[in-house]
């Protein structure tokens, strides 16, 4: 019998889940670079013309998309992985800032805050982005600081602005207004009806060059004094966070109201870890500890472990009920459990435990949404008794609030997507943007960061051009919301920032990453998912229609519970949803909203050993972009 072999395309198109890819796949033989700025990506590529690997492109990328204000700026913070072919390990790198000296809840509180605020100085943590670019370069990178940043720096001295950057600027310029460095480096027509720069203007940060010159000056100086490469580098990272760019950024920070000091800045250190991960059906997967959201990746590819998915069907009324109900338990686990490992001890092992997932598989019910979906008791599967037990117990008087019991079930008592199209400020943060960095090269290093903080609308430090860092707002003020997650002094906050990396037979296999606060794990399991699951190139994956959950705490924005409170049975939906399906989600409980792209902005790297070549895939939303060779 002659067996016939369909391309994949025909094979996905009877499977019901093909599509035709907005956006071409990216092809490499020698590296790849992807990331959100096109001139960004422009930068990865000179570096690697140049001779540099993957960490050195990476870290110019990043240098170029700080510098571009792509939802992030040089004061923000970095997370990152990276395979090292040497050993053959995936490393994490924290270059999180921590909260500063005096940021404590009865500080915030005595301001009239129930959180942090989302915007200005008492936003602020240290920045971590400068000492994260340092430490990767120096111990992983081969080329010097001088090299890197030149592309960021002859940036600073003038680029032709882009119009998302140039209208948010605009948008954001009645907040501008109130910082002095902000409003000289941003608002370029002062007093005219549009004060930000048009798109295409040449836009110049002198602060900044000075800044980025400052640092390579440093270097330069230690390389003439005889010192290593690795030193030369943390001579710049010295300037930055123990020399005059640290007292000019301390001063302008704390004219303006902030709570950063010199003792905050020098204690500081990027970190390197050992990465948290699982194995999903023989491939590796690796996320960054718990004081991000990575983990909820990972838990989630624990409990699906326990379904068919491929029987399901791709995008199925029955799968998406099965994700959205994965997304409850795992994002009330985040919610509850995850923190700064350093400060004290989540229960991450019993979170990662395959025991737990299937006591939590177990509790899914297959025929209706559970609104009332809550953390679990990951401690018995540590060998411990759970300590918060009475937090557990207060946390019910933040939710249940919303909720009423009917017919046995607890439901909404309102409409959520109702609620959400008139507070249209809700799915911005749901959605609040940063940026990602993908790289690989032949000789087998592969990176990806996610960056953040500094976004617009940004205060600078001083004369510094650096743009301070917003993200004391993912912090509570409350134990009985997030016990790990109590703003203190030296505390890194839980962040929604999450970098992704995945290993099949010992080997790099994925690299992957995307914008878009609390939809971040959400995205990024389903392009996993579409990849492993359901056989679509890295392209289409970053293309295909997901969905978002609502049913979760927001960690960005809003200053009152109720802005950020879960929407329990919100779920977005992309547009091309059929009416049966629809239907099908309506009658389980779900309150639908729908938008033509719900995909990411994803970007990934494929490592095709087969072939022995270097796939890309960017997705068509945003402005992310990628260059291979």
């Amino acid at each position: 019998m002659q067996r016939i072999f369909l391309p994949l395309f025909l094979l996905l198109a009877a499977a019901g889940f093909a599509q035709q890819t907005q956006k071409p796949p990216l092809h490499g033989k020698y590296w790849m670079a992807v990331t959100g700025k096109p001139l960004a990506a422009t930068a990865g590529a000179m570096i690697f013309q140049k001779g540099g690997n993957a960490v050195d492109a990476a870290c110019a990328m990043l240098a170029a998309t700080c510098t571009m204000w792509d939802v992030l700026s040089w004061g923000g913070e970095t997370q990152a992985l990276i395979y090292n072919p040497k050993t053959g390990k995936v490393i994490a790198i924290n270059a999180l800032g921590v909260a500063p000296t005096g940021a404590t809840p009865e500080f915030y509180k005595s301001k009239g805050f129930n959180f942090p605020p989302e915007y200005g100085p008492l936003a602020a943590v240290t920045p971590g982005t400068p000492g994260g670019i340092c430490y990767m370069l120096s111990q992983y990178g081969t080329m010097s600081l001088k090299e890197v940043l030149a592309p960021a720096m002859e940036m600073a001295a003038g680029y032709p602005i882009e119009a998302q950057t140039a209208n948010s600027i605009e948008r954001g310029k009645n907040y501008i207004k109130q910082w002095p460095y902000s409003k000289n480096v941003f608002l370029t027509h002062p007093g005219e009806n549009r004060e930000a720069p048009e798109a295409g203007e040449i836009f110049v940060q002198k602060d900044l060059l000075a800044t980025l010159t400052k640092m390579v000056e440093a270097e330069q100086q230690a390389l003439k004094n005889k010192k290593s490469r690795k030193e030369a580098i943390m001579a710049a990272y010295n300037r930055f966070y123990k020399g005059d760019i640290a007292k000019e950024f301390v001063r302008g920070c704390q004219e303006q109201g902030g709570l950063i000091t010199m003792e905050d800045l020098a204690k500081w250190k990027p970190l390197e870890e050992e990465p948290l991960h699982v194995n999903y059906k023989g491939i590796e997967v690796y996320k960054l500890q718990e004081w991000t959201q990575g983990p909820v990746l990972l838990q989630g590819l624990n409990i699906l472990e326990n379904f068919d998915l491929k029987k399901m069907g791709f995008n199925s009324p029955a799968y998406i009920h099965t994700l959205y109900q994965v997304l409850n338990l795992t994002f009330a686990d985040r919610d509850f459990y995850y923190g700064d490992p350093y400060f004290s001890h989540p229960p991450i092992k019993g979170l990662l435990s395959k025991e737990y997932a299937k006591q939590r598989a177990a509790q899914i019910n297959l025929a209706h949404n559970d609104a009332a979906a809550g953390p679990g008791d990951p401690y018995p599967f540590e060998g411990k008794k759970n300590p918060l037990l009475k937090f557990l117990e207060e946390r019910k008087l933040y939710s249940d609030t919303t909720l009423e019991k009917k017919n046995d079930l607890f439901v909404p008592k309102h409409d959520a997507v109702a609620y959400m199209q008139a507070d249209s400020a809700y799915m911005d943060r749901l959605w609040r943007g940063t940026t990602s960095v993908e790289a690989a090269d032949k000789e087998g290093w592969v990176v990806s960061i996610t960056p953040s903080g500094g976004w617009l609308p940004a205060c600078i430090a001083g004369r510094t051009g650096v743009g301070m860092s917003q993200r004391a707002q993912s912090f509570v003020l409350d134990s009985a919301l997030s016990p790990f997650n109590v703003i203190a002094p030296g505390k890194r906050p839980r962040v929604t920032l999450t970098p992704s990396m995945a290993l099949k037979d010992g080997k790099p296999y994925l690299s992957f990453a995307v914008q878009g606060g609390d939809t971040q794990d959400q995205n990024l399991l389903q392009f996993f998912l579409n990849m492993v699951e359901f056989g679509m190139t890295v392209q289409q994956a970053t293309e295909a229609p997901n969905i978002n959950s609502n049913q979760l705490w927001l960690s960005l924005g809003g200053t009152t519970l109720k802005e950020r409170m879960p929407k329990p049975g919100s779920i977005l939906l992309n547009s091309r949803t059929p009416d049966s399906t629809r239907e099908a989600l309506k009658k389980m409980g779900y309150s639908l909203s729908f938008t033509p792209r719900s995909s990411g902005p994803i970007n990934a790297i494929f490592l095709d050993r087969l072939h022995g070549s270097i796939w890309g895939g960017s997705s068509n939303h945003g402005e992310d972009y990628g260059i291979g060779w």
